[in-house]
């Protein structure tokens, strides 16, 4: 038998769960290579046969996406499987003619042959752009359900940048952890807060084997999603994030519209920062996609253990890497706070960015008086610190989800920003995940009987 000739095009995370749950085992098809895109240095790897499988003894490699056309016709590629997020359609399109030019077909996979059904039950948080404030949100609903008296086990979206063979299942319980880990700074981002409430965290590439170690824990498994991905579990309920800051992206971005139309409630947050015509229109497009839905308004205000010490200063704000890169924001709470606790000035860190950290503006020409905590490896956390300390400033204002303080050296003042859901209503979050405890509580009672 002729196998299909596959190239997965993906970008560390829904490429590998794509080929772990649908192509590793499939005799039809012969997975040629995946390509990787978005993320820094994640090429020139393999998939390794630790995570291949039989059908695939000395693993998969993994190329730049640059060289995809190159790779469709050396190979003879038949099919094209295109699995990364946040993208708006117009590109998705591109890269789906760039392939058929080619000879190949161009292929989504959606929820049907990629999710994994739980025994627990499942509430999936994830949104329509990164930098919605699924953060927030995912830390607002664990607090809701430990106060039921339930434990909660988080599993993140991927974020395999390193050795993938030590990345398969991993658990995440301290600081420790994260440290042993050899964690990227974008995945302390997304890990610490977490642990700094008490939840431990799953995440890593099998996300089969990391479901059955999640559901020896947890009562309740939160899906924490990543860029704008759907979710790798069959939700029980399903949380989505839009932000009026991007009025339409809910409708121009995949896989965003995806979850904005499979959403159970959506939460329209930033809505104290966004102009009234925008919220309509994100409202107007919601009615249109999902009229079932239910909707929460709600703002993240923000704040800082000391306000007094941004007011008057320079300062250099730093912000969460994916939101203010591939999320195309140009700003995010740093900047917001400075303004907020009246900065001086806000410098513009162009000048002084060393290496890769210069390589970014090059790269996100839309990035203005902000840096984006990149941090991918030691060498680029040594780059951003370099650029730190070049940077000529009173105070640094830290708009990341995980205090950098933490995680690399810096000499000069700084103050961590924080920001936590509210939302506006009686019918928020508590609301109905109270109602959803209840759900959960007759099956599970039923099943005993």
């Amino acid at each position: 038998m002729q196998r299909i000739k596959v190239l997965i095009m993906g970008a560390a995370g829904r490429d590998f769960h794509n080929f772990n749950v649908y192509f590793r085992t499939n005799p039809f098809y012969e997975v040629i290579a995946f390509t990787a895109a978005q993320i820094p240095n994640i090429e020139g790897r393999i998939y390794p046969p630790e995570l291949s499988g039989k059908l695939y003894p000395k693993g998969i490699p993994i190329y730049e996406e640059k060289r995809l056309e190159e790779l469709i016709l050396k190979n003879n590629i038949e099919e094209a499987i295109f699995s990364y997020s946040d993208i708006s359609h117009l590109d998705l399109m591109h890269k789906a003619s760039t392939v058929i030019a080619k000879g190949a077909d161009f292929k989504l996979m959606g929820p049907e042959h990629t999710m994994l059904k739980s025994t627990r039950p499942i509430v999936s948080i994830c949104a329509a752009r990164t930098g919605a404030g699924k953060s927030q949100t995912t830390r607002k609903v664990c607090k809701i359900l430990r106060r039921q008296g339930l434990k909660v086990i988080v599993v993140r979206h991927p974020m395999p940048y390193g050795n993938l063979k030590e990345q398969i299942c991993q658990r995440f319980e301290s600081f420790e952890d994260l440290i042993k880990n050899n964690c990227t700074i974008e995945e302390q981002e997304e890990y610490a807060p977490h642990l700094e409430n008490g939840i431990i965290v799953y995440a890593g590439i099998d996300y089969e084997k990391i479901l059955k170690s999640a559901e020896k824990e947890a009562q309740i498994i939160i899906w924490d999603g990543g860029n704008n991905d759907f979710p790798f579990f069959k939700s029980d309920l399903s949380i989505v994030l839009v932000d009026p800051l991007r009025p339409n992206h809910e409708i121009f971005y995949h896989p965003g519209e995806v979850n904005l139309k499979m959403a159970d409630i959506i939460i329209i947050n930033k809505v104290e920062s966004a102009l009234k015509e925008n919220i309509h229109i994100v409202k107007e497009n919601i009615k249109i996609n999902n009229p079932e839905a239910k909707i929460i308004e709600a703002t993240s205000p923000i704040s800082t253990e000391d306000p007094n010490l941004i007011q008057g200063k320079i300062v250099l704000a730093i912000e969460d890497g994916p939101t203010i890169t591939h999320g195309e924001m140009s700003y995010g709470a740093a900047v917001l706070a400075s303004k907020n606790f009246r900065a001086k000035e806000v410098i513009d860190p162009r000048p002084y960015a060393q290496g890769s950290i210069k390589e970014i503006y090059a790269k996100y020409p839309h990035l203005g008086e902000v840096l984006p905590a990149m941090g991918y490896s030691k060498k680029q956390i040594k780059e951003l610190e370099e650029t730190i300390e070049a940077a000529p400033c009173d105070l640094v204002v830290i708009g990341t989800p995980v205090d950098l303080r933490k995680i690399m050296k810096i000499s000069k003042e700084a103050v961590k920003i924080r920001y936590e859901l509210e939302e506006l209503g009686h019918q928020n979050l508590e609301y109905y995940l109270k109602e959803f405890i209840e759900k959960c509580q007759i099956k599970a009672l039923e099943q005993k009987k």
